[in-house]
């Protein structure tokens, strides 16, 4: 974080609400407290977030006396930026448009986000420094070697860059850590009773935009979440576990990884993850 904010002229921290954006901000705050972190906080807003997961991350970035900075994917429909896929479908390819629309607004040179190599094959891809060109797009084969853990952060007027702090961590270290230093989660990352629908093997959770379909049933279930997002497209899991603890020992004995268990959006292709990062995704 700091070698972005020395190399860089305008960065931002992508957060989210979720896990391994809270462990972002507990990271920057030890990168640059007693001062202020030198570069604002961006959340890329779907307008189907969980309303647990946005009070969280107001009342956290209000705590830390930090900027926020919200691009609003219904403003890029509205804007006729991005076509709207209609009430109850899912938005989230929607964002890289409305994430490139933010870079370029606010002539941000680096996203510093909580994406893992772990969570999907196209992120074990990713260098901790992620170039993009001036369309924003990701090329795998247009990346920066970084041997010995050297990073060349350069890029010309148009170019960006995504830096990945969490790269090497997986799912298990990031709740050892959040363990470790007592980070505050959401309340949906922790076991509670919730109306769902099952929908191609997922539990999503029932509301305004989930509603079920022919043949489908509203019914209570107590369930978690291991990742948040776009309520449209991100399943809960059935569990008991309440407390970080319980959930480390959960997710020591997982055989899925979190995107491929509860995400609908990875289950298109193969190459789902892949696709949209090339138009310019996290």
């Amino acid at each position: 974080m700091r070698e972005v904010a020395a190399e860089c002229q305008h960065p931002a921290l992508l957060f989210s609400g979720g896990k391994d954006s809270a462990v972002l901000l507990r990271l920057a705050e030890k990168a640059f407290r007693p001062g202020r972190f030198p570069f604002p906080v961006l959340h890329v807003d779907t307008g189907h977030n969980f309303p647990e997961v946005l009070s969280f991350r107001d009342r956290r970035v209000a705590e830390l006396g930090e900027r926020l900075i919200v691009a609003s994917v219904q403003e890029s429909i509205d804007s006729g930026r991005v076509h709207d896929p209609g009430h109850g479908e899912s938005r989230n390819r929607l964002q890289s448009v409305t994430l490139l629309d933010a870079i370029s607004a606010h002539g941000l040179d680096a996203c510093i986000g909580g994406a893992r190599r772990d969570e999907d094959k196209a992120r074990a891809k990713e260098r901790v420094l992620s170039f993009r060109d001036s369309f924003g797009q990701w090329e795998p084969r247009n990346q920066r070697p970084e041997l010995w853990h050297l990073y060349q952060g350069q890029v010309r007027p148009g170019e960006h860059l995504r830096a990945f702090p969490l790269s090497d961590w997986t799912e298990l270290d990031v709740w050892q850590y959040i363990a470790r230093e007592e980070i505050e989660l959401p309340s949906i990352y922790y076991a509670h009773r919730r109306p769902v629908i099952e929908r191609n093997g997922m539990l999503l959770a029932a509301g305004e935009w989930i509603q079920p379909r022919p043949g489908e049933v509203v019914f209570e279930e107590t369930v978690r979440f291991r990742t948040v997002g776009d309520a449209t497209c991100t399943g809960a899991v059935r569990s008991a576990a309440r407390t970080v603890e319980e959930v480390i020992a959960e997710v020591a004995t997982a055989t899925v990884t979190e995107r491929g268990a509860t995400r609908a959006d990875d289950k298109f292709s193969e190459t789902a993850m892949e696709d949209r990062k090339r138009e310019g995704y996290f």
